[in-house]
């Protein structure tokens, strides 16, 4: 990780159009680092998907950007704005520098198409020129660099485990060499193991092809586990930013503090929550 931005978001702010309308993100401002992993938390309906999807435009009315920039800044020394990019100049962009794993992937897969078709879809979509032996090239090693083994190029997305099926959505989204992976809850539907080894296997892609990651969860503790820093959102408002030692030590936001709170230790007083719950009862 280094100092060096690779996204800068600035006073972005996004409305549902109800009646009365919703302020979903207000006034969001945020510094991505370049091969940083980014935790973004807070409770469900705080805002954290929402200014996931503005930042890459895929927000559908009700939904509209009232106001903000998002800067992407390439690693040959360029800079884009990526709110003032044409639709067609959007749809390259995405997937070849920004790509995304979006909430419920497990179940994105399309289950009449097999698993090296849809991941030669990406490349016949955005590297045209590539022949189709170089497509199942290429697929056959993203799915050996995930773990799921190229051997289940011609596998249906049914015949494969929740975690594999995750792991294939990674490589997708891993496919083009993006600099920057949105991660959307993506361990949200698998059982704790699996999502350990998801973790675990987060950190070593980005260790070894040096993109950065917006991790988003409601879950605290597992971003303090595999997060450089943490931004915590509360009613569509950043409340704090800060590495994940310091959220974890010394966390000055009272919601903060609270979020923390909400887990209970697996190796603390037991006792406590006991007699909680007796008070509450009386």
């Amino acid at each position: 990780m280094t100092s060096e931005n690779v996204l800068t978001v600035r006073d972005f702010s996004v409305v549902y159009d109800v009646d009365p309308p919703v302020e979903a993100v207000v006034d969001v401002s945020l510094d991505l680092r370049r091969g940083e992993i980014l935790g973004l938390a807070g409770e469900s309906g705080c805002g954290k998907t929402t200014l996931a999807y503005g930042i890459q435009r895929l927000l559908k009315p009700p939904a509209a950007i009232t106001s903000g920039s998002v800067t992407f800044h390439d690693e040959s020394g360029t800079s884009t704005e990526l709110l003032d990019l044409g639709n067609a100049e959007f749809q390259r962009f995405r997937w070849d520098k920004i790509s995304m794993v979006f909430q419920g992937a497990m179940n994105a897969l399309n289950p009449v198409l097999s698993i090296g078709k849809q991941l030669a879809d990406v490349f016949e979509t955005h590297r045209p020129r590539m022949t189709r032996e170089e497509r199942t090239a290429e697929c056959a090693q993203l799915l050996d660099i995930v773990g799921v083994g190229r051997d289940r190029l011609r596998s249906y997305p049914h015949e494969l485990s929740g975690g594999m099926r995750q792991r294939v959505m990674i490589a997708m989204a891993l496919a083009l060499r993006p600099q920057l992976m949105v991660m959307d809850e993506p361990t949200t539907a698998l059982d704790v193991l699996v999502q350990r080894e998801i973790l675990l296997q987060i950190s070593d892609l980005r260790e070894e092809f040096g993109f950065s990651v917006v991790f988003i969860t409601h879950d605290l503790p597992l971003l303090l586990e595999i997060s450089d820093r943490i931004a915590v959102m509360r009613a569509g408002r950043l409340v704090e930013v800060d590495t994940a030692s310091n959220i974890y030590h010394h966390a000055q936001h009272e919601y903060t503090r609270t979020l923390l709170g909400s887990f209970p230790s697996l190796t603390g007083d037991r006792g406590k929550f006991l007699r909680a719950g007796e008070e509450g009862a009386a």
